[in-house]
């Protein structure tokens, strides 16, 4: 009996420095990231009277307003662009940039992500209101067409939506704005790159 004592209190001690280990394991690869959720924002690409496409669509859904993803999002850092975009990702414009969407009202939810985490613990906690579409994105981006300040960050944290591509296949687009313009990137949402804190992550 006086061996027990001790023996137990020595499992103790070893179960819960397991439990300490297992709990700084879940910090350090971001299990337990959450997201901190902003005001909506509303916004749409819908024309008004009289006012023409931007830019004139060539390839629109015949019978409704179209979204050709080619035909906005293209490098320009003029005055005159739309949206001022300084560089375009080579995975973005080939497996983005050929959709058409139909062009319609959108209302957001921006994100913080106030822990690391990768697209598929983000995705996780948004559950089944995680995509957006491109026209969602290009909505968002020419309400800061000049880096403005507003819901998309303009520092260095990066602002990303989980949206489908050409083929069907879900993914990350990422949107950065560099100082001369926005930089649009895209990446498969298996990815293990974990978002930093301060991501901001945008859902319908």
């Amino acid at each position: 009996m006086r061996r027990f004592a001790p023996n137990l209190f020595l499992v103790v001690v070893l179960a819960a420095s397991g439990f300490c280990a297992r709990a700084d394991e879940n910090k350090a690869d971001g299990s337990s990231a959450s997201l901190l959720a902003g005001a909506r924002i509303e916004c749409s690409l819908k024309r008004k009277p009289g006012e023409p496409l931007d830019p004139p669509s060539t390839s629109a859904i015949p019978g409704s307003e179209s979204f050709v993803a080619r035909e906005h999002f293209r490098e320009d850092v003029a005055p005159t662009a739309p949206v001022k975009i300084s560089w375009l990702g080579a995975t973005f414009a080939r497996r983005f940039a050929v959709k058409v969407e139909t062009a319609d009202d959108t209302s957001l939810q921006p994100h913080v992500l106030n822990k690391p985490a990768n697209s598929a613990r983000i995705l996780a906690q948004l559950g089944g209101r995680a995509e957006s579409r491109l026209a969602d994105v290009w909505c968002l981006l020419k309400l800061q067409a000049n880096g403005e300040s507003g819901a998309l960050q303009t520092d260095s944290a990066p602002n990303i939506f989980f949206v489908r591509d050409g083929m069907g296949d879900l993914g990350v687009v990422d949107a950065l704005w560099g100082g001369a313009g926005w930089e649009i990137g895209a990446s498969p949402v298996g990815n293990q790159r974990s978002w930093a804190t301060g991501t901001r992550v945008f859902s319908p």
